[in-house]
This record gives structure tokens, sequence and C-alpha cells, in this order.
């Protein structure tokens, strides 16, 4: 059958996303065993790892997540982190957590905000006046680029140009490759707008927080990573977590697989990347674990005062989403409402949650992204990796509603709008996959 148009991202749309075309590895791991939980309580530990298990017999290479509930901790992972070697995944893994990465910034910035030196209404032209060119930088905010409201297009697609043509070769010809924060800005900037300055809905884009480390970096005048480490990554008492300063990764860490909806065919290992194509909008790496503290700290008040988090936790709708200030929240029927936001880079994903009150946390990782078929309209059909990551995410946040069907259905559905940092659109408007069929 012919796909029109190319799914949805090359960054990774929904997180509960990889590949139907693939097939489950050959040589199978054994289950990570779990971790003994600080007590007796609510946390089903044998319907989580059967969660895992399932996404991984599903087709899924390997998944690893932390789960708490208050006190009550579980990790957990199942399946592989290397293909060729068997080696298994673990929970403590370090991973790429892709747009996660958006909330770190958005703190920063926010502090910023806090000591007076930025304001969240200002023209972006006040602080960078060469950046954005003429009236643009006069309409568009510091919260526009925060919330996704600015009208900005997204950088991706320009700096990966072979996608246009169905290719996957600019991923691998630039890996190594450095890139300016300023060439990812002129290349977002040189993209159709997505909108006017402020209009509701917004549209993603990771340009919004490249902008957002340049104007940490100019009020600061430090490195915008260096600041981050020291005053989000830091404060919030992350051990684990880092930007990374060469394309390798320290420390142990799954291999990264993408397929591109096919165009990879065996997926191949991306965990070796020069994040600059990203930066500020998505490069930090950090353990399921950290991610879970971090949200912890972000909404118990550690990390900014009362006022700057509830103008991080004020939402507009963009693409699927209620998102905030690079914060995102989902309602879960019968469950209560959760904040967080999830990620993607090639052959990573990330999904965080957190009750408001910091109790009820679940963070994955998985290292096989884009596995789904697409339609006819290129977009990612259901697979049942899908249904196994929303009844984990079911157990970990919902453990008096279980795995009843209702809930898990109404996660599906409430999860599925969700991006994994990456927006779609632009990619379903410019991708064409007429030669890939289901």
């Amino acid at each position: 059958m012919r796909i029109a148009r190319l799914l949805g991202t090359v960054l990774g749309t929904t997180l509960l996303t990889t590949t139907a075309v693939l097939t489950a590895p050959a040589q199978a791991a054994p289950s990570a065993p779990p971790s003994t939980s600080l007590g007796r309580g609510s946390l089903d530990e044998a319907a989580l790892q059967e969660s895992l298990d399932a996404a991984h017999e599903a087709g899924l290479y390997g998944v690893f997540s932390a789960v708490r509930d208050g006190r009550e901790r579980w990790t957990g992972a199942s399946g592989l982190a290397d293909v060729a070697t068997g080696r298994p995944v673990t929970p403590g893994m370090r991973q790429r957590v892709g747009s996660i990465s958006k909330t770190f910034t958005a703190v920063a910035v926010l502090q910023q905000v806090e000591r007076g030196r930025i304001r969240l209404d200002a023209p972006v032209a006040d602080y960078l006046p060469d950046l954005i060119p003429g009236e643009r930088g006069r309409e568009i905010t510091v919260r526009m680029l925060l919330n996704h409201t600015s009208g900005i297009g997204d950088h991706v697609i320009p700096a990966f140009p072979s996608l246009l043509q169905n290719s996957p070769a600019s991923l691998d010809e630039e890996r190594f490759r450095s890139i300016p924060p300023e060439e990812l800005v002129r290349l977002g900037l040189a993209a159709p707008a997505t909108g006017r300055p402020g209009e509701v809905p917004g549209t993603y884009s990771n340009t919004n927080y490249v902008i957002a480390g340049l104007l940490l970096e100019k009020v600061t005048g430090q490195d915008a990573d260096a600041y981050v480490t020291r005053h989000v990554i830091d404060r919030a008492g992350l051990r684990h977590t880092y930007l990374p300063r060469t394309p390798y990764l320290k420390g142990p860490h799954p291999r990264m697989y993408e397929a591109l909806y096919g165009l990879i065919d065996p997926p191949r290992d991306y965990s070796v990347y020069d994040m600059s194509w990203i930066r500020s909008a998505g490069a930090v790496v950090s353990t399921m674990d950290d991610v879970n503290r971090f949200y912890r700290a972000l909404l118990g008040g550690k990390l900014v005062g009362e006022a700057a988090l509830g103008e991080m936790m004020r939402t507009v709708r963009v693409g699927g989403m209620e998102y905030g200030l690079g914060i995102y929240t989902v309602e879960l029927r019968g469950c209560g409402r959760f904040w967080g936001h999830n990620g993607a880079v090639f052959g990573a994903g990330t999904f965080a949650l957190t009750s408001q009150d910091g109790k009820r946390q679940v963070a994955f990782a998985q290292n096989l992204m884009k596995y789904q078929s697409l339609d006819e309209n290129g977009r990612p059909l259901p697979h049942p990796i899908d249904d196994a990551l929303s009844r984990h995410v079911v157990r970990a946040l919902c453990p008096d509603t279980g795995t009843a069907a209702p809930a898990t259905r109404d996660a599906r559905g409430a999860l599925s709008e969700l991006l994994p940092g990456i927006d779609h659109s632009q990619l379903t408007s410019s991708l064409k996959f007429d030669q890939v069929s289901p």
C-alpha cells in the first residue's frame, strides 16, 4: 500500500512507539530481577515486571523502569542492551533522555526569572536583539519559547536533509558534526512559520529551546550546560545525570537502535552521537531513578519557588498536549493528574510522569525507536508494545485500578497523544514514504 506522508517523527513520535516492522531479537535475555521495595504496599512488583517483559516479548529490544509510590520503590528491566552480544539491560543504566531536557532548561530560565534577570513576557529581542530579525523578534516572548507558541518552525528536518529523500544518510554523515546553536536557530527561522506568535494551539519546536539555551547564556554569562549542571542537576541531587561533552556516553548504558519506520533495516545503533544538533532541547543523559528524583524535586519546590512553579504549570494546548513551560500534564481517569515529559533521540525513548504531590512516579526508557508499521496516511499503527507500556504506566501510577480494561484504554488514549520530544507534524507533511509497505 502507498504511504503518502511520513508518519510523524524522525526523532520519535509517541513515546510508546518503536517499530512493528521489526521482530523480537533472536537472542532473548533474562529479565533483570526487580529490586526490593522498602516495604509491603500497593506496588504490584510482579505485574510491573510482567508489563516490561510483555513489551520485550512484543519486539522491544530493551526497556528499564523506576517506579515510586510514597516510600515504596521498585526498579526493573527486561531485554537486551546489546543485540549482538546479548548483554541485558539493567535498571540503573544511563539513557539519552531527549526532550525531558526541556524541563531542565525551563527550570534554569525560571531561576533567572526569579532573580529578575529575565521577564517571561518580555520580547526575546530585549535579550538577543540580533538573533530573530525584524518585528518577529519583538513579537516573540520568552514565555512563547517555553510553551511552544512562538510559531517558529523546527530545525531538525533541515539539519538532516536526506530525510526529505526518504534516506537516513544524514543521520550517519552528521554523527560527529558539531553544529553551532546559531545555525540551528537559522534553520528553524528559515522553516515555514507554524503560526503567529502567541497563537494557540501552539506547535512543538525544538528550536524554541535552542534559543532558550542562548538566552540563558546571555543573561548568566555562562555556558548553558555548565549553568544547568550547577544550578539544576547538582541542586536536585542527581548523581548520574550530565550533559555530554563528547559523542560518547559515560557509565553503563544500552546501545540505542533506530529503525526509522523500516528505512533502517536492521535497526542501527546511534548511542554514539554528537548532540549539538539538539543542545538545550534534548541533550541530557540520566538514569530513571534520577529522572524521578528531578521531577520530585521540581514539584516539591526545591528548584524554583511557588510562583515560578505556578508559571511552569500554566498550560496551553500544543498539539495533543496540555503544555506548560517545559512540562506537560495528563489526566488519567480515576487516578489523577500527573506532570512530566517524554523524550526521543535517534534510538532512545524515555517517558516520565509524577503526581503533583510527588508521591507516585514512573520513568522508563527504551532502546529501540520507531518499530511501527504505517497506515495509508503515514501514521503509526497500534502495536502490542504500546499496550504493554501503557499497562506498565497504569500499574505504576494507578495501583488501585490495576490493569482493568477501561483504565488501560483510558491511559492508552491519554498517553498516545503525547509526543516524545520531537514534533511530528512537520515530518508528516514533508517526508514521503511512497516505497514503504506494511
